[in-house]
């Protein structure tokens, strides 16, 4: 965080708002200056506040708290706390997370199509628009994605909350220090909510992490204990939660965790499989993704005649195996799968999730190094890296290996454009491409492409 970020100017301005930009905010001018405004609809006329300026910044950063031409695509914001106007009559800056809940849902994907498609102009070359598809329900009653009065809330399993100086369960202000105390969590599912953490003394606590799995199963409380927390204030705050929620303290140096009670894992369902998913361990947070992300990635694969039963398949970036298990199915015992995930402690979750899957190797390593050593003529490789991409030198290993096929999943536009340069540098193209709204009031999307050699 900079200094100009941690001490605002303050100073408002008034703007028109240009066109959405890939980070969750649009791009507006001042005098020839840029001016990244957050919070704002491409065609308003706002106000907005700088948050991050100053004379030697290439560019600045601002909030909207006041519209003075609205966009018929605006609506009322469903948090207060992430309301950008609300927050700033209150002389702070909103919280992150949530900050295009003031964009009807249907806009909301419309914008991340539009950031899609400039990504894979400018960083591949490619000129093509998908539409970003609604995912799911969009609470756990039922209701369909993009209607009714709660549209696009209740997806969350997984949440992580700060703590205040007073012991209050808090979320950070957008690129601040300062943490607001929160009563609610409307992106949540209702097994987080129903915690009630806010009306806990979590007095020596710096930060929670929340996991609660979409099928109902014993939620998990990961603790983040301040440096010199005692046990005995363990014993207090572990008292206050019910018995049948698991809770374990987290050790952010090590990763280690520890239980205090209860297990130190959830149990996760998707694709007829359940997942063991140990402590802070990935696992797709929209409580829908899983079976989404399987069935996009299964479809290519099998629609392209890359996935039948003796298939030669790998599943990169692993995890605990939500694509290792049904790849398996798949291919059956005639075939193979080639597992890799680089953390230990998940991919010993994959060990345990898969251990009567005669047809599936696992191996905790980097990806690069395991294609190495483990060279086999692929039908197809599955590719989920986390946000940053797999990079120039990843690909060049995937494209040596030689597969027939890349089901490449990404959770960020600038990366996947930028890997699929890559791609189509070494005589690659994009055979397929779908696109999620896997995080609703929010600039994130999750996309899944069929990658095939041009030749």
């Amino acid at each position: 965080m900079t200094p100009d970020t941690r001490t605002h100017t303050h100073a408002d301005l008034v703007v028109d708002v240009g066109p959405v930009a890939h980070g969750g905010h649009c791009v507006a001018r001042h005098e020839g200056r840029v001016v990244f405004v957050r919070h704002g609809i491409p065609g308003e006329k706002v106000r907005v506040r700088l948050t991050d300026d100053g004379p030697s910044a290439k560019f600045w950063r601002a909030d909207v708290v006041e519209v003075l031409e609205s966009s018929p695509d605006r609506v009322p914001h469903f948090w207060d706390l992430a309301d950008s106007a609300r927050s700033w009559s209150h002389r702070h800056a909103p919280v992150g997370g949530a900050e295009l809940g003031h964009i009807s849902l249907p806009r909301q994907r419309s914008l991340k199509a539009d950031v899609l498609a400039e990504q894979l102009k400018r960083l591949a070359g490619v000129e093509l628009r998908a539409d970003v598809e609604a995912v799911g329900t969009a609470t756990g009653t039922g209701v369909p994605a993009g209607t009714g009065p709660a549209a696009g809330l209740g997806w969350r399993t997984r949440a992580g909350f700060a703590v205040t100086p007073a012991g209050k369960l808090g979320m950070h202000a957008h690129r601040s220090d300062a943490i607001l105390p929160v009563r609610e969590m409307p992106l949540a599912v209702d097994g987080i909510n129903a915690l009630r953490l806010w009306e806990m003394d979590l007095q020596g606590i710096d930060r929670i992490e929340v996991a609660a799995p979409a099928n109902g199963s014993r939620p998990l409380v990961l603790l983040v204990p301040a440096p010199g927390t005692r046990s005995k204030r363990l014993g207090v705050i572990l008292a206050q939660f019910p018995d049948d929620v698991s809770v374990a303290s987290l050790d952010p140096a090590t990763g280690e965790v520890l239980q205090l009670r209860g297990r130190t894992y959830v149990q996760e369902t998707a694709a007829g499989h359940d997942y063991r998913v140990t402590g802070d361990g990935f696992w797709q947070i929209h409580r829908d993704a899983p079976e989404t992300l399987v069935g996009a990635v299964t479809g290519f694969l099998h629609d392209g005649g890359y996935l039948a039963p003796g298939s030669v398949v790998a599943d990169l970036y692993a995890g605990a195996g939500l694509f290792t298990a049904p790849l398996a199915d798949a291919v059956g015992v005639t075939g193979s799968v080639l597992s890799v995930e680089g953390a230990p402690g998940t991919s010993r979750d994959a060990r345990k999730n898969l251990h009567d899957a005669t047809q599936v190797e696992i191996v905790q390593g980097r990806v690069e190094r395991v294609l190495r050593q483990k060279p086999r003529n692929f039908d197809a490789l599955i590719l989920d890296p986390p946000r940053a991409g797999a990079g120039k030198a990843v690909v060049k290993q995937l494209i040596d290996a030689g597969p027939r096929a890349v089901a490449y999943v990404s959770c960020d536009p600038a990366s996947f454009a930028r890997d699929l340069g890559y791609f189509r540098q070494g005589g690659w193209g994009m055979a397929g491409l779908r696109a999620f709204d896997l995080y609703p009031h929010t600039h994130h999307m999750e996309t899944v492409a069929l990658l095939t050699p041009q030749r």
